[in-house]
């Protein structure tokens, strides 16, 4: 049998240590492989880089931006998409964690707030630049919290000479009861 795997990304990652990658302990390239570096072996094998739209079942054909692919078998393995608890209002103000790029994102954010940080005069916006909101007391939200507090440690507080590690706050929000 032939296989194509079809993905908007060229990467497969290991996301459980993406919060690593936001918090600069690791780059993204030591959680993120090529999937044709993946595939290479496999003479049966091909890679299709686009976003698939839809599936048209009775004329076996998956539809992508790009392409239409045909098949005889189909298997969907659709990841995952960040959850905001019926809130969607929350988008615009939580970043979520489930790609590289958002790991990226992420990790500029939390390196410019600090760097700000430095340099602020102005209490009020200091005490916000130098304080962390994570929502989800989950396996990723706790580790995320732990290396934020391990980036100030073990690297920030030594460069970032006008910020007291008194000023840094990281808060840990879970919705479950």
């Amino acid at each position: 049998c032939h296989v194509t795997v079809i993905d908007k990304n060229n990467h497969t990652l290991f996301a459980p240590l993406l919060y690593q990658v936001a918090t600069a302990a690791l780059n993204e390239d030591d959680i993120a492989t090529p999937i044709r570096r993946v595939l290479r072996e496999q003479k049966n094998a091909s890679v299709i880089m686009d976003e698939v739209t839809g599936i048209d079942v009775s004329r076996k054909i998956v539809v992508a931006k790009e392409h239409e692919i045909p098949f005889d078998y189909l298997v969907i393995a659709v990841g995952v998409g960040a959850n905001y608890f019926g809130h969607p209002e929350w988008q615009t103000l939580a970043k979520p964690l489930k790609s590289l790029s958002d790991a990226l994102e992420i990790r500029e954010q939390l390196l410019n707030s600090f760097e700000q940080a430095q340099t602020e005069a102005d209490p009020e916006k200091r005490r916000a630049l130098l304080t962390c909101v994570i929502a989800g007391g989950g396996p990723t939200g706790v580790e995320m919290a732990g290396a934020i507090a391990e980036l100030w440690r073990e690297t920030l507080a030594r460069g970032l000479s006008n910020v007291g590690a008194h000023e840094v706050r990281i808060i840990l929000v879970e919705g479950s009861k």
